[in-house]
């Protein structure tokens, strides 16, 4: 009788949805135990308090369905409830305008995870879509010092090539690409295979992304695809070190990716034009199929062992050693 991992953490790196009741019960129908999701883009210090200030209204509203998660065994008592942890996460650090104090006031709020960059140059260094790298400044390395103090991932995911460096030599804790692809296709956001071996030498994470504009077939791209590129990944970084971060953009509109991919949302074009909403891979095309990457784990072969981990149980390890140091 084929493994059904119905007692399987199930954990995404990365989503972006337009989240929604009807997004946290697709979430649960894909069985996803838990997932780090954006509350923070362009946005400033007051917005992004709005945005986590109506989390915690939808913490209230939609308790039979989603937990905020502060810790690992808030993870857990997802999966043992059934229902969806949610580890607010940023995708950029312009949330603490430019005072390093506000790093621990949102933490205390529940934000666990922030990239340090979004494609283009702020306070802290410069995102993969800025022309020139100029690497961590001086005041990045103060973030990354207090976000180590406090137990916050670093997410390099958007973030450029040498700043990237900068960050993982001078964090004093492992820090992680939550959702990249590795370059099997020439493009800003995925990193290179050495790119992937440094982070994963120092201990670092990497969730794959799903998302096909970072696939070499794109939109005609399938689960198997993708399990196909996880392989690349794993023997590169070694299984221990990678997961999932699917980079889940469902439900949102063409206006929304126009405002990620405009500098401060507002600005020039910061990475290449999306005429609409990119399709996900055939088979994961709504979060509620995520268990439809265990299938086609089975049908790459993979160990009962690898699937768990990749699936999650990575992802648990590395989020307990990076929050309680």
């Amino acid at each position: 009788m084929a493994n059904s991992y119905d007692d399987a953490v199930l954990i995404d790196g990365l989503v972006i949805a337009n989240f929604s009741r009807a997004i946290f019960e697709d979430m649960v129908k894909g069985g996803i135990t838990a997932a780090n999701c954006t509350c923070c883009v362009w946005h400033d210090f007051r917005a992004t308090m709005a945005n986590i200030a109506q989390w915690k209204r939808w913490f209230v509203e939609h308790d039979d369905l989603i937990l905020q998660v502060h810790s690992t065994a808030d993870i857990q008592r997802a999966k043992a409830e059934g229902k969806v942890g949610i580890i607010l996460g940023w995708q950029n650090t312009s949330g603490i305008d430019n005072d390093v104090d506000n790093l621990a006031l949102f933490r205390d709020l529940g934000v666990r995870v922030m990239q340090l960059t979004y494609n283009s140059q702020n306070l802290v260094g410069s995102g993969c879509w800025e022309s020139r790298d100029g690497g961590l400044s001086d005041f990045g390395r103060h973030v990354v010092d207090e976000m180590n103090r406090l137990g916050i991932l670093v997410d390099l995911s958007h973030v450029g090539p040498v700043t990237s460096d900068d960050a993982i030599k001078h964090s004093k804790v492992p820090v992680a690409y939550t959702h990249c692809c590795p370059m099997l296709k020439q493009h800003a956001r995925n990193k290179t295979d050495d790119q992937l071996k440094t982070i994963a030498d120092a201990g670092g994470f990497v969730g794959f992304a799903s998302y096909t504009p970072f696939l070499p077939k794109g939109e005609d791209s399938t689960v198997d695809d993708c399990v196909a590129a996880m392989d690349y990944l794993i023997d590169i970084v070694g299984e221990a070190n990678a997961g999932i971060g699917t980079d889940w953009v469902q439900d949102q509109d063409i206006g929304f990716f126009n405002y990620l991919s405009s500098d401060k949302g507002k600005g020039r074009s910061t990475s290449i034009p999306h005429k609409k909403v990119p399709d996900m891979p055939k088979g994961l095309e709504t979060l509620g199929d995520f268990r439809n990457f265990i299938p086609a784990m089975e049908r790459a072969g993979w160990s009962e062992g690898r699937i768990r981990g990749v699936l999650g149980e990575n992802w648990l390890r590395f989020l307990g050693e990076v929050w309680s140091a």
